[in-house]
């Protein structure tokens, strides 16, 4: 039972951090919730279930994820990243109670299939699906990219191997608290956008020599094609792209809704974020000014 120690960040998930603990209790005792301050009932709930409760002010996942890698002193044979608002098919958990024991000594690290859920639709065009992740990695073999958004967990040695069930990403939140919730990953989108073009701190590209051919091509397409593109149209034409190409609209309304808001809507809000803060520059684009720029009308210290 506890061969893998689970590591999962929260802030406010009293509606969905039952499921998850519920979830990775089927798999293992070892459970560790690292919590940004919850004023929920998320602590109590995580407390129900005997998890190792850390609390910690929050910058970012990648700052919060790698502290728990750091400073909870896990000792368990392999460790695996779960969000709150995820769970486990039954087919995974019995994947990972039959082969976890018998992984051989040269795999570092497993990638795992992902299904998204919204409003109880499973997104599965638009590129939406399979999504394979890097979620269980052996102990000391893997850390996590420190990148303000899209950060994966790579692994610094060994081959990987793929399971073939899933993990589900269903948030049960309101469209009102999604809309925040992009509302704030725009301006950490924003960041990366404009790092990708003024270069004012280092990037962490290890995925690039240790991800997934998937993660791989996603991350150089991002920099390398749509980053280029001007802000705005390539917001819709990633849409396009993404609903019509990719066929989105074969997922139906409830999937309009989803790539409609985070394919167009969202990208665009970054654009927006993006071009606003380059009307602060002024000019003047060098890593001081920008950093300066972020610490005084973000209260974001690079």
């Amino acid at each position: 039972m506890n061969k893998i120690a689970v590591i999962i960040l929260t802030f406010n998930e009293s509606k969905h951090i039952r499921r998850c603990l519920e979830s990775m209790r089927q798999i293992t005792d070892e459970l560790y919730v690292i919590d940004a301050y919850s004023t929920d009932d998320t602590l109590a709930i995580a407390e129900e279930y005997g998890a190792k409760i850390f609390q910690r002010k929050w910058l970012n996942h990648a700052d919060q994820f790698q502290w728990a890698l750091d400073n909870c002193g896990i000792t368990t044979p392999w460790i695996m990243r779960m969000d709150a608002d995820e769970y486990l098919e039954p087919g995974l958990v019995k994947e990972i109670r039959e082969r976890m024991g018998s992984i051989p000594g040269q795999v570092s690290g497993i990638y795992i299939r992902r299904k998204v859920l919204f409003k109880g639709k499973w997104i599965r065009y638009g590129g939406f699906y399979p999504h394979t992740l890097m979620r269980i990695w052996r102990n000391a073999k893997g850390s996590i990219e420190q990148r303000w958004m899209d950060e994966h967990i790579v692994v610094s040695e060994g081959e990987t191997i793929m399971f073939r069930e899933h993990i589900v990403d269903y948030n049960l939140n309101s469209i009102h608290w999604w809309v925040n919730k992009h509302n704030n990953y725009a301006i950490r989108e924003m960041i990366d956008l404009l790092n990708i073009k003024y270069g004012f701190m280092e990037g962490d590209q290890r995925l690039l020599q240790a991800g997934s051919s998937q993660a791989k091509r996603k991350r150089f397409l991002k920099e390398k094609v749509y980053a280029s593109i001007p802000p705005g149209a390539r917001a819709f034409m990633y849409f396009c792209f993404r609903y019509f190409v990719r066929f989105g609209f074969m997922d139906g309304y409830r999937g309009f809704i989803f790539h409609f808001m985070q394919g167009y809507w969202y990208r665009l809000l970054v654009d927006v974020n993006v071009k606003e803060f380059e009307q602060k520059l002024e000019g003047n684009t060098s890593k001081e000014r920008l950093k300066e720029i972020l610490l005084t009308d973000y209260n974001i210290a690079i």
